[in-house]
């Protein structure tokens, strides 16, 4: 039904170094290093500008609109702790009031073996600057066929809703932003979710419009890391015909681990 990729050869050999833009980005750079996990740390966002070369900005993004009908697009409510409601609290409150996220998705095995996307995600010189700067001591692709590269697409009208992350970091690669919307907005540290801090009070003064919401300008080919579990964070509706596209590379601590088979059915609309 679909084509694997998951196995392919690199057919057109490119290193590392010819699509990332390692001049304004020295990622082996122990300064470097330091300086953005130490942004990261303060802000809770680092933002890479110019991570991708401009030629493999559109390559990628030519890519993607070809792949794009093979996408599983989702329209579904959720509440900000992307969990179960609880009838323990009213429908009004922040546990259980909901919220609209849309998208389109393809997964790992559908990106085609030459993408640059995959060269990225393999190295070693990128997974050891992760390690450095997230406090890792090592990261592994996902188990499943589908879950290490997803191409998201947000079309017109289609958002992110307000949300925590149940990971402790996300990382992304924006390959085209929308004519307008589309905008990255979180605040900073709202629960302690290890210490059982929800901060339902201030979700909701969120949630209403109460709290200004910082904005992240993000233009293609920047590299994005987040600390979403904690902040709470939304993309605001795509307005225009342009389609944003960003890519979510998936990391696991522990080697082995699949993405559950209900979970894969929920954003993929297949286990394989």
């Amino acid at each position: 039904m679909f084509p694997d990729f998951t196995h392919g050869p690199n057919k057109l050999n490119r290193q590392f170094a010819d699509v990332v833009d390692l001049e304004k980005n020295p990622l082996e750079n122990k300064d470097f290093r330091a300086e953005c996990k130490q942004t990261l740390e303060k802000d809770g966002a680092l933002v890479l500008r110019n991570f991708l070369k401009p030629e493999l900005i559109s390559s990628v993004r030519n890519e993607g609109l070809k792949q794009q009908h093979l996408a599983f697009y989702t329209d579904t409510d959720h509440n900000i702790f992307l969990s179960d409601t609880d009838p323990n609290y009213s429908q009004n409150h922040p546990r259980n009031r909901l919220v609209s996220s849309s998208k389109g998705c393809i997964t790992h095995n559908q990106i085609p073996p030459e993408s640059a996307l995959r060269i990225i995600y393999n190295a070693k010189e990128f997974r050891d600057f992760l390690c450095s700067v997230l406090n890792e001591l090592a990261l592994h692709e996902y188990a499943d066929a589908q879950s290490s590269i997803n191409l998201h697409y947000a079309s017109e009208g289609e958002e992110l809703g307000w949300h925590y992350d149940n990971s402790s970091f996300a990382i992304t690669l924006m390959i085209d932003s929308a004519k307008a919307g589309g905008e990255f907005e979180f605040v900073k540290d709202v629960r302690n979710a290890d210490a059982g801090e929800m901060n339902y009070e201030m979700s909701e003064q969120i949630l209403d419009g109460a709290i200004d919401a910082e904005k992240l300008a993000i233009r293609a080919g920047d590299l994005i890391l987040f600390r979403g579990r904690n902040s709470m964070h939304r993309v605001t509706p795509t307005i225009g015909d342009r389609t944003r596209i960003l890519v979510v590379l998936a990391y696991n601590s522990e080697p082995g681990i699949s993405l559950s088979e209900s979970a894969r059915m929920t954003f993929f609309g297949r286990i394989e």
